[in-house]
């Protein structure tokens, strides 16, 4: 066995995945931090969310000074939780962000979803805030995803710990997205087309919790057949490989990229903060360790719920059956243009 200190970290890594992002996404205690009730602030949101779609488990709302919040007891602090928090999800301003997760560091909750905004999208205040979360998440166990995210719903279970006014429908498609106002879009298409998810998480600004680790995650989840991704920045690219590469043989993973022109790349700057990357490399990296690449978020959910449904395709041969000539025809050509080819049938 190979014990070089890279395989460490990495056994080390997959370990701390391993105990803690089960937590995270089956809490079974929930710690609110900016929770408020209110009209109109997304601390009412969640809260109501949260408690109007019962995961199984307990919400605390933590707020310096009221006593109770939609009805629900109020704590003054992490420490006056009468019970030990799985999750924190943090709604608070940007400069209070580092303060609040040290706390629940301090008080060993194993997870963080970070919703609030104004990090380094905003420029070098921003950037230094992100950087004293990153020293949080790699000082201890706990596992944060965000910040700048939409939040994380898994409709089996019925947690929606977002600010998104609806949970979407339970199915098989994992889908991950770097961008909050694009899930909620694909939420209000998804309900329209009764389309379900087996998850459904915003990611943000990919602090700590990245690509890898979830593609790992649902790689393992049996509720998921098949991975849809928005990605912008493809951030730490080791551990997406190596976790796109193994589980690309099991299910499949299919991947919209923003951001292949100079000037998207440049407005991604101040949407995530998040450099795209050289576009025709990440291209041969797709298609050598078998990542989907499609071109628009139709193709995106069209392709996950086909393959997701269907077994694998062993090879590019493929049989198209009709009534009517024409859209034969036009099926050929579309798949003779994609590098299919027509299967030959034996009399």
């Amino acid at each position: 066995m190979n014990s070089s200190p890279e395989n460490i970290a990495l056994e080390g890594a997959k370990t701390k995945l391993k105990h803690r992002l089960e937590t995270v996404f089956s809490p079974r205690s929930i710690a609110v931090f900016g929770a408020t009730d209110a009209e109109g602030s997304i601390g009412r949101s969640v809260m109501l969310n949260l408690i109007q779609n019962p995961f199984g488990g307990v919400v605390y709302p933590v707020h310096g000074q009221l006593d109770a919040i939609l009805g629900i007891k109020a704590y003054k602090d992490l420490q006056n939780v009468p019970d030990a928090v799985d999750l924190a999800v943090v709604l608070s301003r940007a400069s209070l962000v580092p303060d609040v997760l040290r706390n629940c560091a301090k008080h060993e909750v194993k997870g963080a979803i970070v919703i609030s905004s104004g990090f380094r999208e905003i420029g070098d205040q921003g950037h230094n805030l992100e950087k004293e979360i990153y020293d949080i998440a790699q000082s201890g166990p706990m596992r944060i995803i965000g910040p700048n995210c939409l939040g994380v719903m898994m409709p089996k279970s019925g947690l929606n710990a977002t600010c998104a006014k609806h949970l979407a429908h339970s199915g098989n498609i994992g889908f991950i997205s770097q961008s909050g106002s694009l899930c909620t879009a694909i939420l209000d298409w998804s309900l329209r087309e009764n389309t379900g998810f087996s998850a459904f998480i915003s990611v943000g600004s990919m602090v700590d919790v990245n690509w890898g680790d979830l593609i790992d995650f649902l790689g393992n989840d049996p509720h998921t057949k098949a991975i849809a991704i928005y990605m912008e920045s493809i951030g730490n690219a080791r551990a997406f490989l190596s976790a796109a590469r193994e589980v690309a043989l099991r299910k499949p993973i299919i991947v919209i990229k923003a951001g292949r022109t100079e000037e998207a790349s440049r407005a991604m700057l101040s949407h995530t903060g998040s450099a795209a990357g050289r576009d025709e490399v990440l291209e041969a990296a797709f298609r050598r360790i078998g990542v989907l690449r499609v071109e628009t978020i139709a193709e995106l959910f069209y392709m996950a719920e086909i393959l997701s449904k269907q077994p694998r395709p062993r090879n590019n041969r493929l049989a198209i059956i009709t009534n009517a000539g024409g859209p034969g025809i036009l099926a050929a050509d579309s798949l003779i243009r994609s590098g299919g080819k027509l299967a030959e049938l034996t009399p």
